[in-house]
């Protein structure tokens, strides 16, 4: 293997051994959306704007969920998984950007995962990201049907707050351009950085939880350490890791950049504001309320709070919706049309294709919303199936094709390598043991009831 790949980084323009895979040489074919006379140029985000929609594709979800999560596994264990999932989030995140600026050519994680492995590898990689940023956006729906209904107290059927709130995604979503959209998540990110203080806020000033016996004695539930079953401990862990896992989402992203060397930048940034925000936010939740925190997390404060949190929020919840399906709806449209003049042209097909995706990434997210309204279980699933391999197996599996003759060099190369063929033995191990445990936890929430039959008009959205 050459040493060129070990450099920071691989201009396009540069001399190198081409890698055809199919009809795109992603080696040295260079940016997937050119720039040229007739051409629409999506490469205009600004590495601000970029910081931003990283903020917004991994902060909402995951700091809604952590608090309980913190319950199942207790304030240590709970804080040690936020810092310890958020670093390697993180490096991974490095890791895909680094590769991609080897490879120019890779428009996602499932190119790279071609040029690593070939067809199947790459076909079995995309089904796992859309199957992943599906299952978020069906959560950005719980989100936004949840909040619907605590601000009109219930006024309708759960599944028409959930047929609304999918509307309102679909349409926030359709915005073909990463740049269009960078200007609604500023909006998303501090209505839901707001919502998420004033809960945190309101928390500290109740003499007990709002959600726990009102009078007498009760069970508060604060544990430094918890003693969770298997099950429970890594959906709860999975839940965790899965806030912060949705880096394969920053490639498309990537790709629209003005100066996509500016990556490593944004992404610093960005999962610097968001492990601090995880971990001071969710801790405070958890001291304040134990056993009895909501999830979402912004329902602990009472009902007061709960509104205006809600209300605040609601903007924010939506963006994030948006944006998950908005990133599968690109997969898609960009593997349609990728060899196709349409792909950067104004035509009837090129804008077809767009909304008929965008439509068909919407209602699976609903069903599935419909089908399994327990946030913290929709977002686990999402990290055990899907999260898990694309964050952190398949970078590991990157970072090893470019660095192939490390597992021969000095002791130092020797234990990198090593290291990196343990990040894919924890993801196989978070696959494996995280699908178990939650679909466990969704079996008995279904039998306890705390799930009531698919497409009911039961209020389960709050369920922990």
């Amino acid at each position: 293997m050459s040493t060129e790949k070990h450099q920071d980084t691989i201009e396009p323009s540069q001399s190198r051994e081409s890698v055809n895979i199919g009809k795109v040489d992603l080696e040295n074919d260079g940016e997937i959306f050119k720039r040229g006379e007739g051409l629409e140029d999506f490469r205009t985000v600004g590495w601000i704007h970029t910081s931003v929609i990283f903020l917004k594709l991994i902060f909402a979800t995951g700091v809604l969920t952590i608090p309980s999560a913190m319950y199942t596994l207790g304030a240590f264990p709970g804080a040690i998984n936020v810092l310890g999932w958020q670093f390697l989030n993180t490096y991974c995140a490095q890791v895909q950007g680094q590769f991609r600026h080897n490879h120019p050519g890779c428009h996602s994680i499932a190119d790279m995962g071609e040029l690593v492995g070939g067809k199947i590898v790459k076909e079995v990689t995309g089904v796992l990201f859309l199957v992943a940023f599906i299952i978020v956006g069906a959560s950005g729906m719980v989100g936004v049907s949840t909040a619907l209904n605590a601000l009109s107290n219930h006024a309708l059927c759960t599944n028409y707050f959930s047929i609304i709130a999918a509307l309102m995604v679909m349409l926030a979503a359709s915005m073909r351009k990463f740049e269009k959209l960078a200007w609604i998540t500023w909006a998303g990110f501090i209505s839901v950085f707001v919502a998420v203080f004033i809960v945190v806020v309101g928390v500290t000033t109740l003499d007990r939880p709002a959600a726990a016996p009102q009078e007498g004695e009760f069970d508060f539930g604060y544990h430094v350490f918890g003693s969770p079953t298997f099950a429970a401990g890594i959906t709860a862990a999975s839940t965790i890791f899965c806030s912060g896992a949705g880096t394969s989402a920053f490639l498309p992203v990537m790709s629209e950049m003005r100066n996509p060397k500016d990556y490593k930048k944004a992404v610093n940034w960005c999962m610097g504001i968001v492990t601090a925000a995880y971990l001071s936010f969710s801790l405070v939740v958890y001291w304040y309320c134990g056993k009895w925190v909501a999830s979402p997390s912004l329902g602990s404060a009472g009902p007061v709070i709960k509104k205006t949190a809600y209300g605040v929020g609601l903007i924010g919840l939506c963006v994030s919706g948006a944006l998950f399906v908005h990133v599968s709806a690109k997969y898609v449209f960009v593997r349609i049309l990728r060899n196709s003049r349409h792909l950067q042209a104004n035509t009837i097909t090129h804008w077809g294709v767009w909304f008929g995706v965008l439509a068909a990434m919407s209602l699976v997210s609903f069903l599935i919303a419909s089908g399994v309204p327990i946030f913290n279980y929709l977002l686990s699933l999402a990290g055990s199936v899907a999260f898990a391999p694309l964050a952190l197996g398949l970078p590991g599996w990157l970072w090893i094709y470019d660095h192939a003759d490390y597992w021969k060099g000095t002791l130092w190369q020797k234990i990198l390598y090593a290291l990196h063929v343990v990040l894919i033995l924890i993801s196989i191990f978070l696959t494996i043991g995280g699908t178990y445990g939650v679909i466990v936890q969704i079996m008995d929430a279904y039998k306890d009831g705390s799930i009531d039959s698919a497409f009911s008009c039961a209020d389960n959205s709050n369920s922990s």
